[in-house]
């Protein structure tokens, strides 16, 4: 009987914990940048995933202005922003985010010019094609924030910028090779005036 019941008690736990490791599989949470506004306006929360089964952009609002002042409910929409030869795009490896050092050089070189402009920006974050919708556009969205912290480490306003993920929907070559892949994975601005 004592056996039987030690038994039992080592199976409850292993038990419980397997329940506990299995889970269910979720698709990737969308969140907001993780770069803290330079005027101490409280993080935003995450924002909720799409209900309607589609996968499309994830678009993330960028933090309000000062914290005295009230956020806007409403971002950009981005339609509303317009290409600009002037911010260059920046490349990422395959698989990766972090901003490279080639590309450090070219995003302060964009910093300059949107601490001389009072534009707001919208960085969009692409993938090449391989991978699936989902994980491309959260990588997509990696992309974008890492490029987004990048400026506001240079002094841009977090408040002026806004995020999107496209994943590996907008693609600028078609082409399946690596140097074709290489042109795809990129953060891509677009510049709106205030």
């Amino acid at each position: 009987m004592a056996h039987r019941r030690g038994s039992a008690l080592l199976v409850a736990p292993v038990l419980v914990l397997s329940l506990f490791l299995a889970g269910c599989p979720k698709r990737p949470a969308t969140t907001a940048a993780s770069a803290p506004p330079p005027t101490g306006a409280p993080a935003p929360s995450t924002a909720a995933p799409s209900t309607s089964g589609t996968p499309g952009p994830a678009m993330t609002p960028r933090p309000g202005g000062p914290a005295t002042a009230a956020p806007s409910t409403t971002p950009p929409r981005p339609s509303e922003f317009r290409e600009t030869d002037t911010l260059k795009d920046v490349f990422f490896d395959f698989d990766r985010y972090d901003v490279r050092q080639s590309d450090a050089k070219v995003l302060d070189t964009n910093a300059a010019w949107l601490k001389t402009n009072d534009n707001l920006v919208l960085i969009e974050g692409h993938c090449d094609e391989r991978g699936t919708n989902e994980y491309n556009l959260a990588l997509g969205e990696r992309r974008a924030k890492a490029t987004m912290n990048y400026l506001v480490g240079q002094g841009v306003q977090a408040n002026r910028i806004t995020i999107i993920s496209y994943g590996k929907e907008r693609p600028t070559c078609t082409e399946h090779s690596e140097a074709c892949w290489a042109k795809n994975r990129r953060a891509h601005f677009l510049v709106k005036a205030r």
